[in-house]
Protein backbone atom coordinates (compact mmCIF):
# COMPACT_ATOMS: atom_id res chain seq x y z
CA UNK A 1 0.00 0.00 0.00
CA UNK A 2 1.08 3.54 -0.70
CA UNK A 3 0.96 6.35 1.81
CA UNK A 4 -1.83 8.90 1.88
CA UNK A 5 -2.37 11.32 -0.96
CA UNK A 6 -5.41 13.40 -1.88
CA UNK A 7 -6.77 10.98 -4.41
CA UNK A 8 -10.14 9.76 -5.49
CA UNK A 9 -11.78 6.93 -3.58
CA UNK A 10 -14.99 5.01 -4.05
CA UNK A 11 -17.38 3.19 -1.74
CA UNK A 12 -19.36 0.34 -3.28
CA UNK A 13 -22.27 -1.26 -1.39
CA UNK A 14 -23.40 -4.82 -2.03
CA UNK A 15 -26.72 -3.56 -3.43
CA UNK A 16 -24.76 -1.71 -6.14
CA UNK A 17 -24.98 1.78 -4.62
CA UNK A 18 -21.81 3.77 -5.35
CA UNK A 19 -20.34 6.82 -3.62
CA UNK A 20 -17.29 8.81 -4.78
CA UNK A 21 -15.06 10.83 -2.49
CA UNK A 22 -11.47 11.37 -1.36
CA UNK A 23 -9.09 8.94 0.31
CA UNK A 24 -7.99 8.95 3.94
CA UNK A 25 -5.54 6.69 5.72
CA UNK A 26 -3.51 4.40 3.47
CA UNK A 27 -4.14 4.01 -0.23
CA UNK A 28 -5.67 0.57 -0.64
CA UNK A 29 -8.84 -1.54 -0.67
CA UNK A 30 -10.84 -2.88 2.26
CA UNK A 31 -14.20 -4.62 2.70
CA UNK A 32 -16.50 -5.37 5.61
CA UNK A 33 -19.99 -4.87 7.00
CA UNK A 34 -21.08 -1.25 6.72
CA UNK A 35 -22.66 0.27 9.82
CA UNK A 36 -23.11 3.76 11.27
CA UNK A 37 -22.34 5.30 14.66
CA UNK A 38 -24.22 8.40 15.82
CA UNK A 39 -21.77 9.43 18.56
CA UNK A 40 -20.62 13.04 18.58
CA UNK A 41 -17.23 12.31 20.17
CA UNK A 42 -14.92 9.46 21.14
CA UNK A 43 -13.82 8.35 17.68
CA UNK A 44 -10.58 6.76 18.85
CA UNK A 45 -12.43 4.62 21.39
CA UNK A 46 -14.82 3.55 18.62
CA UNK A 47 -12.04 2.67 16.18
CA UNK A 48 -10.23 0.53 18.79
CA UNK A 49 -13.34 -1.24 20.15
CA UNK A 50 -12.95 -4.98 19.34
CA UNK A 51 -16.73 -5.22 18.84
CA UNK A 52 -16.20 -3.35 15.53
CA UNK A 53 -13.84 -5.98 14.15
CA UNK A 54 -14.76 -6.75 10.54
CA UNK A 55 -16.83 -3.59 10.07
CA UNK A 56 -16.58 -0.37 8.09
CA UNK A 57 -17.83 2.46 10.28
CA UNK A 58 -19.75 5.49 9.00
CA UNK A 59 -19.60 8.41 11.43
CA UNK A 60 -22.57 10.77 11.40
CA UNK A 61 -20.74 13.63 13.12
CA UNK A 62 -19.38 16.04 10.49
CA UNK A 63 -15.73 16.33 11.55
CA UNK A 64 -13.39 13.42 12.32
CA UNK A 65 -9.74 13.77 13.31
CA UNK A 66 -9.91 17.36 14.57
CA UNK A 67 -8.65 16.51 18.08
CA UNK A 68 -6.01 13.98 17.05
CA UNK A 69 -5.23 10.81 19.00
CA UNK A 70 -3.61 9.85 22.26
CA UNK A 71 -2.75 6.49 23.77
CA UNK A 72 -4.94 6.72 26.87
CA UNK A 73 -8.10 6.78 24.73
CA UNK A 74 -7.69 3.34 23.17
CA UNK A 75 -9.98 0.43 24.07
CA UNK A 76 -7.61 -2.25 22.77
CA UNK A 77 -4.05 -2.54 21.50
CA UNK A 78 -4.92 -1.93 17.85
CA UNK A 79 -7.40 -0.32 15.48
CA UNK A 80 -10.21 -2.84 14.99
CA UNK A 81 -12.33 -1.34 12.21
CA UNK A 82 -11.89 -2.39 8.58
CA UNK A 83 -12.42 1.10 7.22
CA UNK A 84 -13.81 4.57 7.91
CA UNK A 85 -16.40 6.63 6.03
CA UNK A 86 -16.88 10.25 7.08
CA UNK A 87 -17.92 13.67 5.82
CA UNK A 88 -14.94 15.86 6.74
CA UNK A 89 -11.59 14.33 7.69
CA UNK A 90 -9.09 16.60 9.41
CA UNK A 91 -5.37 16.04 8.83
CA UNK A 92 -4.60 18.68 11.46
CA UNK A 93 -5.55 18.65 15.13
CA UNK A 94 -5.91 21.37 17.74
CA UNK A 95 -5.75 19.50 21.07
CA UNK A 96 -2.48 20.25 22.84
CA UNK A 97 -2.34 16.87 24.55
CA UNK A 98 -2.73 14.90 21.30
CA UNK A 99 0.17 12.62 20.40
CA UNK A 100 -0.40 12.72 16.65
CA UNK A 101 -2.90 13.02 13.85
CA UNK A 102 -5.58 10.49 13.01
CA UNK A 103 -4.14 10.31 9.49
CA UNK A 104 -0.77 9.15 10.84
CA UNK A 105 -2.54 6.78 13.20
CA UNK A 106 -4.42 5.16 10.31
CA UNK A 107 -1.32 4.98 8.15
CA UNK A 108 0.51 3.06 10.88
CA UNK A 109 -2.49 0.76 11.43
CA UNK A 110 -3.04 0.17 7.70
CA UNK A 111 -6.59 1.53 7.64
CA UNK A 112 -8.25 2.55 4.37
CA UNK A 113 -11.02 5.15 4.35
CA UNK A 114 -13.07 7.60 2.33
CA UNK A 115 -14.22 11.14 3.11
CA UNK A 116 -16.00 14.04 1.40
CA UNK A 117 -19.11 12.03 0.63
CA UNK A 118 -22.73 12.71 1.58
CA UNK A 119 -22.83 10.66 4.79
CA UNK A 120 -26.40 11.77 5.52
CA UNK A 121 -27.57 10.22 2.27
CA UNK A 122 -25.51 7.08 2.95
CA UNK A 123 -26.87 6.64 6.48
CA UNK A 124 -30.44 7.16 5.30
CA UNK A 125 -29.84 4.50 2.66
CA UNK A 126 -28.50 1.80 5.00
CA UNK A 127 -31.01 2.77 7.70
CA UNK A 128 -33.77 1.91 5.24
CA UNK A 129 -32.10 -1.02 3.47
CA UNK A 130 -30.28 -2.43 6.50
CA UNK A 131 -26.64 -3.02 7.37
CA UNK A 132 -24.83 -4.57 4.43
CA UNK A 133 -21.35 -5.38 3.21
CA UNK A 134 -19.36 -2.75 1.35
CA UNK A 135 -15.89 -2.12 -0.02
CA UNK A 136 -13.70 1.02 -0.02
CA UNK A 137 -10.95 1.54 -2.56
CA UNK A 138 -8.51 4.34 -3.23
CA UNK A 139 -6.27 2.27 -5.50
CA UNK A 140 -8.73 1.29 -8.23
CA UNK A 141 -11.90 2.70 -9.74
CA UNK A 142 -12.76 -0.50 -11.60
CA UNK A 143 -16.26 -1.21 -10.26
CA UNK A 144 -16.42 -4.73 -11.69
CA UNK A 145 -13.13 -5.65 -10.02
CA UNK A 146 -14.41 -4.27 -6.70
CA UNK A 147 -17.75 -6.05 -7.07
CA UNK A 148 -15.84 -9.34 -7.41
CA UNK A 149 -13.78 -8.60 -4.29
CA UNK A 150 -16.89 -7.52 -2.38
CA UNK A 151 -18.57 -10.84 -3.16
CA UNK A 152 -15.78 -12.51 -1.17
CA UNK A 153 -16.45 -10.53 2.02
CA UNK A 154 -18.26 -12.88 4.46
CA UNK A 155 -21.66 -12.06 5.94
CA UNK A 156 -21.67 -11.16 9.63
CA UNK A 157 -24.52 -13.62 10.21
CA UNK A 158 -23.03 -16.91 11.39
CA UNK A 159 -19.54 -15.43 11.72
CA UNK A 160 -17.43 -16.26 14.79
CA UNK A 161 -14.96 -13.41 15.38
CA UNK A 162 -14.02 -13.56 19.07
CA UNK A 163 -11.10 -15.80 18.16
CA UNK A 164 -9.68 -12.90 16.11
CA UNK A 165 -9.72 -10.32 18.92
CA UNK A 166 -9.45 -12.26 22.18
CA UNK A 167 -6.25 -12.37 24.18
CA UNK A 168 -3.91 -15.22 23.26
CA UNK A 169 -2.42 -15.41 26.75
CA UNK A 170 -3.92 -15.29 30.23
CA UNK A 171 -3.10 -12.08 32.09
CA UNK A 172 -3.87 -10.60 35.48
CA UNK A 173 -4.61 -7.09 36.77
CA UNK A 174 -5.21 -6.22 40.40
CA UNK A 175 -5.93 -3.22 42.65
CA UNK A 176 -3.81 -2.33 45.68
CA UNK A 177 -6.40 -3.93 47.94
CA UNK A 178 -7.98 -7.08 46.50
CA UNK A 179 -11.56 -7.68 47.66
CA UNK A 180 -12.71 -10.12 45.01
CA UNK A 181 -11.35 -12.33 42.24
CA UNK A 182 -13.17 -12.13 38.90
CA UNK A 183 -12.47 -14.49 36.00
CA UNK A 184 -13.07 -12.72 32.68
CA UNK A 185 -13.91 -14.61 29.51
CA UNK A 186 -12.45 -12.33 26.83
CA UNK A 187 -14.62 -12.29 23.70
CA UNK A 188 -13.18 -8.89 22.69
CA UNK A 189 -13.04 -6.92 25.93
CA UNK A 190 -12.58 -3.15 26.17
CA UNK A 191 -9.88 -1.78 28.47
CA UNK A 192 -12.30 0.45 30.36
CA UNK A 193 -14.44 -2.50 31.41
CA UNK A 194 -11.41 -3.98 33.14
CA UNK A 195 -10.63 -0.59 34.73
CA UNK A 196 -14.15 -0.43 36.16
CA UNK A 197 -13.76 -3.83 37.77
CA UNK A 198 -10.28 -3.15 39.14
CA UNK A 199 -11.30 0.24 40.55
CA UNK A 200 -13.95 -1.56 42.62
CA UNK A 201 -11.45 -3.87 44.28
CA UNK A 202 -11.58 -6.78 41.83
CA UNK A 203 -8.50 -8.73 40.88
CA UNK A 204 -9.15 -9.64 37.25
CA UNK A 205 -7.72 -12.63 35.44
CA UNK A 206 -8.48 -12.47 31.72
CA UNK A 207 -8.83 -15.75 29.81
CA UNK A 208 -8.93 -16.44 26.03
CA UNK A 209 -12.33 -16.82 24.35
CA UNK A 210 -12.26 -20.64 24.22
CA UNK A 211 -11.07 -21.31 27.77
CA UNK A 212 -13.04 -24.06 29.47
CA UNK A 213 -14.95 -23.49 32.68
CA UNK A 214 -12.77 -26.05 34.42
CA UNK A 215 -9.59 -24.10 33.64
CA UNK A 216 -11.05 -20.80 34.88
CA UNK A 217 -12.45 -22.43 38.01
CA UNK A 218 -8.98 -23.72 38.96
CA UNK A 219 -8.13 -20.10 39.84
CA UNK A 220 -11.03 -20.21 42.34
CA UNK A 221 -12.66 -16.88 41.35
CA UNK A 222 -15.46 -15.26 43.34
CA UNK A 223 -17.38 -14.56 40.14
CA UNK A 224 -17.34 -14.45 36.37
CA UNK A 225 -17.52 -11.73 33.75
CA UNK A 226 -18.42 -12.34 30.06
CA UNK A 227 -17.17 -9.55 27.81
CA UNK A 228 -18.34 -7.72 24.73
CA UNK A 229 -17.02 -8.73 21.32
CA UNK A 230 -17.75 -9.00 17.58
CA UNK A 231 -19.61 -11.49 15.43
CA UNK A 232 -22.69 -13.68 15.70
CA UNK A 233 -23.40 -14.81 19.29
CA UNK A 234 -24.89 -18.10 18.04
CA UNK A 235 -21.46 -18.95 16.58
CA UNK A 236 -19.62 -18.56 19.92
CA UNK A 237 -20.15 -22.21 20.77
CA UNK A 238 -17.25 -22.56 23.23
CA UNK A 239 -18.32 -19.51 25.20
CA UNK A 240 -21.92 -20.70 25.45
CA UNK A 241 -20.70 -24.06 26.74
CA UNK A 242 -18.51 -22.40 29.39
CA UNK A 243 -21.31 -20.08 30.53
CA UNK A 244 -23.65 -23.03 31.02
CA UNK A 245 -21.11 -24.55 33.41
CA UNK A 246 -20.64 -21.22 35.20
CA UNK A 247 -24.37 -21.03 35.87
CA UNK A 248 -24.32 -24.54 37.37
CA UNK A 249 -21.56 -23.31 39.68
CA UNK A 250 -23.89 -20.66 41.20
CA UNK A 251 -21.21 -17.95 41.46
CA UNK A 252 -22.13 -14.36 40.42
CA UNK A 253 -21.96 -13.70 36.68
CA UNK A 254 -22.17 -10.43 34.74
CA UNK A 255 -22.24 -10.09 30.95
CA UNK A 256 -22.01 -7.07 28.65
CA UNK A 257 -23.03 -6.86 24.97
CA UNK A 258 -21.89 -10.14 23.35
CA UNK A 259 -21.64 -11.51 26.89
CA UNK A 260 -25.31 -10.64 27.34
CA UNK A 261 -26.23 -12.50 24.16
CA UNK A 262 -24.12 -15.51 25.15
CA UNK A 263 -25.89 -15.65 28.53
CA UNK A 264 -29.21 -15.77 26.67
CA UNK A 265 -27.94 -18.49 24.31
CA UNK A 266 -26.72 -20.49 27.33
CA UNK A 267 -30.31 -20.48 28.59
CA UNK A 268 -31.75 -21.66 25.29
CA UNK A 269 -32.89 -18.20 24.16
CA UNK A 270 -32.06 -17.40 20.54
CA UNK A 271 -30.47 -14.24 19.16
CA UNK A 272 -30.88 -12.74 15.71
CA UNK A 273 -29.28 -10.16 13.44
CA UNK A 274 -30.93 -6.73 13.56
CA UNK A 275 -31.88 -4.61 10.56
CA UNK A 276 -29.32 -1.97 11.55
CA UNK A 277 -28.23 -2.47 15.12
CA UNK A 278 -27.60 0.17 17.78
CA UNK A 279 -24.38 2.17 17.65
CA UNK A 280 -24.02 5.52 19.40
CA UNK A 281 -23.99 7.38 22.71
CA UNK A 282 -27.59 8.45 23.24
CA UNK A 283 -29.76 5.33 23.23
CA UNK A 284 -32.56 5.54 25.83
CA UNK A 285 -33.02 2.46 28.00
CA UNK A 286 -35.62 1.88 30.71
CA UNK A 287 -34.69 -0.05 33.84
CA UNK A 288 -37.85 -2.05 34.54
CA UNK A 289 -36.75 -2.74 38.12
CA UNK A 290 -36.33 0.89 39.18
CA UNK A 291 -38.51 2.56 36.54
CA UNK A 292 -35.69 4.97 35.68
CA UNK A 293 -34.41 5.82 32.21
CA UNK A 294 -30.71 5.66 31.30
CA UNK A 295 -28.98 7.27 28.35
CA UNK A 296 -26.59 4.59 27.15
CA UNK A 297 -23.61 3.86 24.92
CA UNK A 298 -24.25 0.98 22.51
CA UNK A 299 -22.55 -1.04 19.80
CA UNK A 300 -24.27 -4.21 18.62
CA UNK A 301 -25.82 -5.72 15.52
CA UNK A 302 -27.50 -8.74 17.15
CA UNK A 303 -30.21 -8.89 19.79
CA UNK A 304 -31.93 -11.38 22.11
CA UNK A 305 -35.27 -12.77 20.90
CA UNK A 306 -37.90 -11.00 23.01
CA UNK A 307 -40.69 -13.55 22.53
CA UNK A 308 -38.55 -16.50 23.56
CA UNK A 309 -37.27 -14.56 26.54
CA UNK A 310 -40.69 -13.57 27.82
CA UNK A 311 -41.82 -17.21 27.61
CA UNK A 312 -38.78 -18.46 29.53
CA UNK A 313 -39.60 -19.59 33.09
CA UNK A 314 -36.19 -18.82 34.61
CA UNK A 315 -35.10 -15.56 32.90
CA UNK A 316 -36.70 -12.14 33.18
CA UNK A 317 -36.33 -8.85 31.32
CA UNK A 318 -34.73 -6.03 33.35
CA UNK A 319 -34.13 -3.36 30.69
CA UNK A 320 -35.75 -2.41 27.38
CA UNK A 321 -34.80 0.02 24.61
CA UNK A 322 -37.26 2.91 24.48
CA UNK A 323 -36.75 3.44 20.75
CA UNK A 324 -37.72 -0.03 19.54
CA UNK A 325 -38.56 -2.09 22.67
CA UNK A 326 -35.71 -4.54 22.06
CA UNK A 327 -34.21 -6.37 25.04
CA UNK A 328 -31.44 -4.45 26.81
CA UNK A 329 -31.03 -6.43 30.02
CA UNK A 330 -31.89 -9.78 31.63
CA UNK A 331 -31.38 -11.59 34.91
CA UNK A 332 -31.90 -15.15 36.07
CA UNK A 333 -34.56 -15.75 38.68
CA UNK A 334 -32.78 -18.56 40.55
CA UNK A 335 -29.11 -17.76 39.95
CA UNK A 336 -26.90 -14.69 40.67
CA UNK A 337 -26.46 -13.84 36.98
CA UNK A 338 -27.43 -10.80 34.92
CA UNK A 339 -26.41 -8.99 31.76
CA UNK A 340 -27.01 -5.88 29.66
CA UNK A 341 -26.83 -5.28 25.93
CA UNK A 342 -25.26 -1.83 26.24
CA UNK A 343 -21.92 -0.54 27.61
CA UNK A 344 -21.98 0.73 31.21
CA UNK A 345 -18.23 1.48 31.13
CA UNK A 346 -19.23 4.43 28.90
CA UNK A 347 -16.12 4.81 26.81
CA UNK A 348 -17.19 6.94 25.11
CA UNK A 349 -20.60 7.93 26.40
CA UNK A 350 -22.74 8.99 29.38
CA UNK A 351 -22.14 7.52 32.84
CA UNK A 352 -25.77 6.73 33.68
CA UNK A 353 -25.17 2.99 33.83
CA UNK A 354 -21.98 2.59 35.87
CA UNK A 355 -24.14 1.42 38.79
CA UNK A 356 -24.25 -2.00 37.10
CA UNK A 357 -20.64 -2.64 38.13
CA UNK A 358 -21.65 -1.78 41.70
CA UNK A 359 -24.53 -4.26 41.50
CA UNK A 360 -22.10 -6.96 40.35
CA UNK A 361 -19.75 -6.17 43.24
CA UNK A 362 -22.71 -6.35 45.64
CA UNK A 363 -23.49 -9.84 44.32
CA UNK A 364 -19.84 -10.83 44.83
CA UNK A 365 -19.98 -9.54 48.42
CA UNK A 366 -23.23 -11.36 49.13
CA UNK A 367 -21.91 -14.61 47.65
CA UNK A 368 -18.65 -14.37 49.62
CA UNK A 369 -20.52 -13.80 52.88
CA UNK A 370 -22.73 -16.82 52.23
CA UNK A 371 -19.63 -18.98 51.69
CA UNK A 372 -18.22 -17.79 55.06
CA UNK A 373 -21.46 -18.80 56.81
Amino acid sequence: MKKYSTTEAILLLEDGTLFKGKSLGLIGTSGGELCFNTGMTGYQEIFTDPSYYGQIVVTTVSHIGNYGVQHEEVESDQVQIRGLVCKEFSHHFSRKTAEGSLQEYFEKAGIVGICEIDTRSLVRHIRDKGAMNAIISSETTDVEELRTKLAGVPSMAGLELSSQVSTKDIYDLKPEEVKFRVAVLDLGIKKNIIKNLVSRGCEVKVFPYNTSFEEMEQWNPDGYFISNGPGDPAATVDAVKSVKRMLENQKPLFGICLGHQVLAEANGIATYKMHNGHRGLNHPVKNLITGRCEVTSQNHGFVVDAEQLRNHPDVEVTHINLNDNTIEGIRLKTKPAFSVQYHPESSPGPHDSEYLFDEFVALLEQSKNQVKL
